[in-house]
C-alpha cells in the first residue's frame, strides 16, 4: 500500500514537472563580451540578460531562452556612458538622435550651467531673437514644461537637467547688475524649489557670464540650500578657472558646506599659461575638503581648448542688461576704447578674460547667425582682424554687433600635461560641454568644438589605449557609476540586476575620435551597439531612430520624494 502511494506521488510530481510553465524568456542576452560592470574592478567574460527596460542577470554564463541574442565576442560590454555636462537643450529639439554622442556610447545627457526654465516673457523673446541656425518655438515657461516639450517628440538618449541660478536670477531681476532684496530672494528660492519638484537634479550656474556673474556668494548659498533640501547637488562653472581659481574653488567649497549637499565643478581646468602651475594647489584644496567630509567632485573635457562666446572676451560691465544693451554700447566710440583697453588687460581684477589667455591667434571663430559672416567660420580672430585692417579687439566688437549674437568661439587655454594629470584624478568624470549634433543638415552651417563628436572616444582611445593614463576599467567607472552616484541616480551606471538597461558594446582596440578643430563634424568609431532603457538606439553602428530615451527627474520629483527640511534628511553618496 505504501509502495503504491509513493508510486502515485512520484507519478503526480512527474506530471507536474512536465506540465510546468517554461521559464519566461529574456528579451535579449548579450553573450561572450568582456564585462566592465562600472565598479572599476577586474573585467571578465560573460553575459548580460535584459527583460523589458531592466538588466535581470549578469554572469559568466546566463542560462535560459531569449527572444534575441547579441554576440559580443571580442567586445567590451559596459553601462551606458554619462555626459556629465551636456548642452543639447536646443539640438535635441532639432534632432532627437543626439548622434555625435550616441556614436560614442552616451546614454544620458546631463544639462547644466544654464536651464531652459524658468523663463520670463523677456527671456522667451530674447531666446527667439538669438536663435541662429536652429529655429523652434519657445512655447514653455518652466523647466517642467520644457521636459514635456521634449517628451512630445522622440529622442534617443536619456536626458536630465539642473535648474540654473543664473536663469532664476534673470527671471526675477532681469539682466542688470543688481542685488535682490529679501522678497526677491524669497521668490528666487521658490522658483528653485518648484524646478526641483518638476525634476531638476540640483542647482547649477555659470559664474563668468552675465547676469549670473552679478550674484554674490550669499545669494548662491541661499539657492543651493533650497536645492539641497530637495535632494540636489550644486554644480558650477566657477567664477574663475585661471587667475583667481583658488578663490573660486573656495567659494564652491563654502557653498557646498553651507548647503549640506555635494558640489561638482564643471570642466575642471587651469586656464591661461600663467595659471598652469596652480594644479597641485587647487587639487590639494579639493582633496582637503573631501578628507574632512565635504563631497567635491569635478568633470572635464579632454582637450586643450575651450569653447564659448566673445562675451568671455569682454568685461561684464559692458554686457549688463543683456545683448541689446551690450551691442548698443559697442557702437559708442568712447565705450569701445574702454572695452578694448579692458580686453588687452592680461589679468583683470574682477572678471575672467579668456581672450587675454588665448590671444587673438588662439581665438577661433566657430558659429555665426548672420549668413554674411559664415565665411569667417574656422578662422582665427587674428586672421579676420588682418583681413579687415583693424585690431583684434575692434574686430571682436564689430562681429558681436554685426552677428546679433555673442558669436561662438574656441579659446586655446590649457596645457596637455594638465589635461593628462586631471584625467587621472579619481573624482573626475567627463562632460563634453557641447551640443549633440549630427554631421548633416543644419548642423553643418556652423562649426562645433571637436569635443562634441569625440570627448568620450578620445578618452577611451587616446588616453586609455594610447597614453595609458587610465585603465579601461577605471575609465568606464568614471563614465558610469561615478557620475551616477554623484547625481544620486541609484538605478543607473552599473551592469547588475535591477538596473535600467542602459548598455554599450564597443571595441577597446578600435574606438577612436576623428573630430578636429578644422573638421569637427566627424563621428567617432568603435561603438557597435547602444541600448537605452532596453531598446536599441544604435545597432551595428547605425542609429535606429527609436524613441528609447526618457527624462530622468531628480529625487524631489520621484514618488514619495518632495523637498525636506534639511539636506541631512537625504542620503548622499560617499
Amino acid at each position: 500500500m505504501k509502495r503504491a502511494l509513493l508510486a502515485l506521488a512520484l507519478s503526480a510530481a512527474s506530471v507536474g514537472l512536465i506540465g510546468a510553465a517554461p521559464p519566461e524568456p529574456y528579451d535579449l542576452i548579450i553573450r561572450n563580451g568582456t564585462i566592465y560592470d562600472g565598479s572599476g574592478g577586474t573585467p571578465y567574460r560573460g553575459d548580460v540578460a535584459l527583460r523589458g527596460d531592466r538588466i535581470v542577470a549578469v554572469a559568466p554564463h546566463v542560462d535560459g531562452p531569449a527572444k534575441a541574442e547579441l554576440d559580443a565576442s571580442g567586445k567590451a560590454v559596459a553601462p551606458g556612458f554619462i555626459n556629465m555636462l551636456a548642452h543639447p537643450e536646443q539640438s535635441l529639439l532639432i534632432d532627437g538622435r543626439a548622434l555625435s554622442d550616441l556614436a560614442q556610447g552616451v546614454t544620458l545627457e546631463v544639462m547644466g550651467e544654464i536651464s531652459m526654465g524658468p523663463l520670463s516673457p523677456a527671456m522667451k523673446k530674447d531666446m527667439i531673437d538669438q536663435q541662429g541656425d536652429y529655429h523652434y518655438p519657445v512655447d514653455w515657461t518652466t523647466l517642467g514644461e520644457y521636459f514635456k516639450r521634449l517628451e512630445a517628440r522622440s529622442f534617443a538618449p536619456n536626458v536630465a537637467s539642473f535648474v540654473s541660478a543664473g536663469t532664476v536670477r534673470e527671471a526675477v531681476l532681469g539682466a542688470d547688475d543688481v542685488q535682490p532684496d529679501a522678497a526677491q530672494l524669497a521668490t528666487m528660492q521658490r522658483l528653485v524649489r518648484e524646478a526641483m519638484e518638476q525634476g531638476a537634479l540640483g542647482l547649477t550656474d555659470a559664474l563668468i557670464y552675465t547676469p549670473a556673474t552679478f550674484a554674490k556668494t550669499d545669494e548662491l548659498k541661499a539657492l543651493a540650500k533650497v536645492s539641497a533640501q530637495c535632494g540636489g547637488i550644486y554644480t558650477v562653472h566657477m567664477r574663475s578657472e585661471g587667475d583667481r581659481i583658488e578663490q573660486a574653488v573656495q567659494e564652491t567649497i563654502d557653498i557646498a558646506e553651507y548647503s549640506g549637499a555635494p558640489a561638482e565643478i564643471y570642466h575642471f581646468k587651469l586656464a591661461g599659461r600663467d595659471n598652469w602651475g596652480k594644479f597641485d594647489s587647487v587639487v590639494g584644496m579639493i582633496d582637503a575638503a573631501r578628507a574632512r567630509g565635504t563631497r567635491i567632485s569635478a568633470n572635464m573635457y579632454n582637450y586643450t581648448a575651450g569653447a564659448t562666446g566673445l562675451d568671455a572676451a569682454m568685461p561684464p560691465w559692458v554686457q549688463a542688461g543683456g545683448y541689446q544693451a551690450w551691442a548698443a554700447r559697442l557702437k559708442d566710440p568712447a565705450t569701445r576704447a574702454k572695452v578694448a583697453a579692458d580686453m588687452r588687460t592680461a589679468h583683470p581684477a574682477n572678471w575672467e578674460n579668456l581672450y587675454a589667455g588665448a590671444g587673438a591667434e588662439g581665438t577661433i571663430l566657430l558659429a555665426f547667425k548672420n549668413p554674411a559672416l559664415k565665411s569667417l567660420t574656422g578662422k582665427s580672430l587674428a586672421e579676420v582682424a588682418r583681413m579687415r585692417g583693424k585690431s583684434p579687439e575692434e574686430t571682436a566688437m564689430d562681429l558681436v554687433v554685426e552677428d546679433g549674437t555673442r558669436v561662438g568661439v574656441a579659446y586655446f587655454l590649457m596645457s596637455e600635461d594638465n589635461v593628462r594629470r586631471s584625467i587621472r584624478l579619481p573624482w573626475m568624470s567627463f562632460g563634453s560641454d557641447e551640443e549633440a549634433p549630427a554631421p548633416e543638415g543644419v548642423f553643418l552651417l556652423s562649426k562645433h568644438h571637436p569635443r562634441a563628436y569625440g570627448n568620450v572616444a578620445r578618452l577611451l582611445g587616446h588616453y586609455v589605449r594610447d597614453t595609458k593614463d587610465l585603465t579601461l576599467a577605471e575609465a568606464v567607472r568614471r563614465l558610469t557609476s561615478l557620475p551616477a552616484d554623484n547625481l544620486s541616480l541609484s538605478d543607473r551606471g552599473w551592469l547588475k540586476p535591477g538596473m535600467f538597461a542602459d548598455v554599450v558594446v564597443f571595441d577597446p582596440a578600435t574606438i577612436a575620435d576623428h573630430a578636429t578643430y578644422d573638421q569637427p563634424e566627424q563621428l567617432a568609431t568603435g561603438v557597435r551597439d547602444v541600448i537605452v532603457n532596453g531598446g536599441f538606439a544604435l545597432r551595428d553602428g547605425k542609429a535606429t531612430g527609436a524613441a528609447t530615451g526618457r527624462i530622468l527627474r531628480g529625487r524631489a520629483a520621484q514618488p514619495g520624494g518632495s523637498c525636506r527640511d534639511s539636506a541631512a534628511d537625504w542620503k548622499w553618496s560617499s
